[in-house]
């Protein structure tokens, strides 16, 4: 298992005071199935335009999906804050902690929305990538991702009870996933697993500049997320698999020049597998610094090793093996990189 980070600690009930409703983990369950109507909605939309299923108006039956995951969110959380309220907390504070921040979220869709409709009306509807990044859409975006990380804000201060394996931390990760896949939508126009690269779609060398920097993002998305958990909990068997995958899966339905890619959402499955092994076997943390440095820069190895191995099956790879190779180091260094940020050198240099 791995040894928690003691530098941490976030115990509510340490200060009376100022506590906040507690829910249990009744409320963390309903979020994680609300967020997965919410982010399936998203991805619904997302794969309806990569698909040329959208059109130019906005009563479509995917922002029907979309939109009615963000209602039933805002109203959840309305309901708890109104209800608290009634029982004497005071408004700031009748929200269990870390999902004020969810409401805020939601509220943001309020603005964001009307401002969405004034940006269209001046300046046009958005086209391709254009979508991802109008600074409407941006801020759509941002409060959704605020809105489904709530369980897992809730958790980061719930230390011990995480510590307990899969009952307790299955709505953290959850809420970890749905964080991590909202993240890689709004960089769909470079993932890899919405786009082949390696493959011969991408063999010019503007396809491999691409293809590299699309890599050496994925990576700084990634593991900046789990290195982060890693550092703080002791992570179920499985936790990394789950999230892996889930998120693959998810990415798989917003590929446009094909087939879906089973092929690369089971190599990133597998690369997620390969990491909690690794995660068991090397145990790192805190106090071996050593450990997660090598962790950090390995998984990525993993991912991509996996990555052009289902690249190569499936259609083979167009790349040179300089340039495949390459990328998959570089992505490893990148990850090394994170682990200085995630766990800063020791004073004697580790």
């Amino acid at each position: 298992m791995v040894e928690k980070d003691s530098n941490y600690s976030a115990n509510p009930r340490a200060h009376p005071a100022h506590a906040l409703p507690d829910a249990g983990s009744g409320m963390d369950w309903v979020m994680v199935v609300l967020s997965a109507g919410f982010c399936g909605g998203f991805f619904l939309d997302g794969w309806a335009h990569a698909h040329g299923r959208a059109d130019e108006t906005f009563f479509t039956p995917w922002h029907a999906a979309l939109y009615s995951g963000f209602l039933a969110i805002t109203t959840y959380l309305t309901v708890v804050l109104v209800t608290n309220r009634i029982k004497g907390h005071p408004w700031l504070r009748s929200l269990p902690a870390g999902y004020g921040i969810s409401l805020l979220g939601a509220l943001l869709w309020f603005p964001g929305g009307l401002g969405d409709e004034i940006w269209h009306e001046v300046f046009g509807i958005e086209a391709n990538a254009e979508a991802l990044l109008s600074p409407t859409h941006l801020i759509l975006a941002l409060g959704a991702i605020l809105m489904v990380s709530g369980p897992l804000r809730r958790g980061w201060g719930r230390l011990e009870e995480n510590e307990q394996g899969w009952p307790r931390q299955i709505p953290m990760l959850f809420s970890v996933t749905y964080t991590l896949s909202l993240l890689t939508f709004m960089n769909q126009l470079a993932h890899p697993l919405a786009n082949k690269w390696g493959s011969d779609v991408y063999e010019s060398a503007l396809g491999q500049e691409m293809g590299v920097v699309s890599i050496l993002l994925d990576t700084g998305l990634l593991l900046g997320m789990i290195l982060f958990l890693v550092r703080r909990f002791s992570l179920a068997p499985g936790a990394l698999t789950l999230v892996f995958a889930l998120n693959a899966v998810a990415m798989g339905f917003l590929y446009d020049q094909g087939p879906y890619p089973l092929g690369l959402v089971i190599a990133r499955s597998a690369a997620g597998v390969a990491a909690d092994l690794l995660l068991y076997l090397l145990n790192p943390s805190v106090q071996q610094v050593g450990r997660f440095r090598s962790f950090s820069f390995t998984v990525p190895l993993i991912i991509y090793l996996f990555y052009f191995f289902a690249i190569q099956v499936t259609g083979g790879i167009y790349w040179s093996v300089h340039m495949w190779t390459g990328a998959t180091v570089l992505a490893g260094f990148v990850g090394l990189l994170i682990s200085f940020l995630v766990v800063p050198p020791l004073k004697s240099g580790t």
